[in-house]
Order: C-alpha cells, then sequence, then structure tokens
C-alpha cells in the first residue's frame, strides 16, 4: 500500500468515526433534551462536520515516502582541519615570542574630549566629606493656651415690689366659690383673672385694704397700674361686702356691661 493510499484510507476512517459522533449528538438531544428532528440532525451535522476536519487534520498528515535517502550529515570543520596537514615554517623566519614583561600591565583608556564637572572634581578630590547629619527635630509646639473662663453674670436682681405693704391673700376661694368682682367698677374679665391669680377672690378682701395696702397692689398690677386708686376699688367693695349695691353692680347684674 502506497503513502496515497494510506491517506485516504485513514480520511475515511475519521469521517466515518465523526458520523458516529454526530449521530450519537443528535440521538442523546432528541432523547434527552427534547429537540426536535431537524434541531438535533442540525447539530449532528455540526458535529460530524468539525470532528471529521479535526481528525482528518491531526490523524492523516502526509508521511514521507519509505526508502528514501536521508540527506547527507555535513562534514565536521574541525575534524577537517585537525586532519588536515599542517606546514612547517622555517625556524629562521619564526620571530621570538614577546615576554611578558613588555607587555603593558594595564591599558587605560581616556575620553577623547573632557567631560563636564572634570577638572573641579579632580580638584577637589580628596577634600569633599559629607556633613550631613540626622536633621534636628522640630521644636514641640507650644500648648495653647487655656481660654479665659467667662465670668458669671450676677444674677438678675428681684423686681421691687414698690411700696406699700402685701395684702393678705387666699390659695383659693372659700366655699361657694369666688365673688363677682367685675361688679367693681374698674375690673373686667381680665383684670379679675389677674386678681385671682393674685390671692384675691372676695369683696372682703379688696374692702379691707389700707393705704399701705392699696399702694402696693397698685404697684403690682401688671398693665393696670394705679386702677385701684384711680376707680375706687376699696370704697365699692366695701359696699358690695354689706351685701349692697352700686349703680355699675346693678348693670353688671342686669347683663348690660359684660
Amino acid at each position: 500500500m502506497n503513502n496515497n493510499q494510506g491517506m485516504v484510507s485513514c480520511a475515511v476512517g475519521c469521517w466515518l468515526v465523526a458520523a458516529l459522533g454526530g449521530a450519537l449528538a443528535a440521538a442523546l438531544l432528541m432523547l434527552l433534551g427534547d429537540w426536535t428532528f431537524l434541531q438535533a440532525a442540525f447539530i449532528g451535522a455540526v458535529v460530524f462536520a468539525v470532528a471529521g476536519a479535526l481528525l482528518s487534520w491531526l490523524l492523516c498528515k502526509p508521511l514521507p515516502p519509505m526508502g528514501a535517502a536521508k540527506p547527507a550529515p555535513a562534514p565536521d570543520a574541525t575534524k577537517t582541519a585537525a586532519s588536515a596537514p599542517v606546514a612547517k615554517a622555517p625556524a629562521a623566519a619564526s620571530a621570538p615570542a614577546p615576554t611578558a614583561a613588555a607587555a603593558p600591565a594595564t591599558l587605560e583608556i581616556k575620553p577623547s574630549t573632557p567631560l563636564a564637572g572634570e577638572a573641579e572634581l579632580a580638584e577637589r578630590k580628596g577634600e569633599w566629606k559629607y556633613e550631613g547629619g540626622a536633621k534636628p527635630a522640630p521644636a514641640p509646639e507650644p500648648a495653647p493656651k487655656p481660654e479665659p473662663k467667662p465670668e458669671p453674670k450676677p444674677a438678675p436682681a428681684a423686681a421691687d415690689p414698690g411700696p406699700g405693704t402685701k395684702p393678705e391673700t387666699l390659695a383659693a376661694a372659700r366655699e361657694g366659690g369666688p365673688d363677682n368682682l367685675k361688679q367693681i367698677k374698674g375690673v373686667g374679665p381680665k383684670l379679675e383673672a389677674l386678681l385671682h391669680s393674685m390671692g384675691f377672690y372676695h369683696f372682703d378682701q379688696v374692702a379691707s385694704w389700707g393705704p399701705d395696702e392699696v399702694a402696693w397692689v397698685d404697684q403690682n398690677l401688671e398693665g393696670f397700674k394705679g386702677r385701684v386708686t384711680r376707680d375706687e376699688w376699696v370704697a365699692q367693695a366695701k359696699i358690695l361686702a354689706e351685701g349692697g349695691t352700686t349703680e355699675f353692680s346693678s348693670k353688671v347684674k342686669k347683663g348690660n356691661v359684660y
């Protein structure tokens, strides 16, 4: 069997193996992957083509013909030179070998052009020394001065209660509830609430105020200073505390004022 017949047989075998692989791949896709026949056949054809080409390229390379003469190796140059006859030179023509003392000990090579700074470096040679050392540690920064504490502000002085004497007050109205202080002329709803907050709920409290108590209340009625004296509260309160009525209290009782 010659070389060409061997290559043909190898190629046929490779393509048969590739066909078997493609058919096996298509069958597995239809059985295990639920592929349709056309899809599995297409993949099988691809496997057949790729596997056949790859196997043919790897396994069916041409071989050299049998009985071909191997190329002769190149002659060894060293052996040829050694086998050649060496011509002897006449003794008179041989020159004396130079002695080791005649050869220069060192070969100094100098540049053709002087380098920049060469002369200055040659003059300073042997005189320069490195004097650098560890850099001194930087001086520690001074500690920040503590900020002066602000001087405490003096407490505000208590409000001056003014002249006079504070009258006696009640924590709450007596049984029966507070009197209608709005029956006193000059006492409206806001001023009545202020009097209650100060501890005044009844006519007899106002009727008992003397000049010192009137002066104190006049001074401490915020927003209504001087109303006790100007509207004569004490005189009206005495009449109302005894069960009497005034012209103003009658209007209040009738509902003509508030």
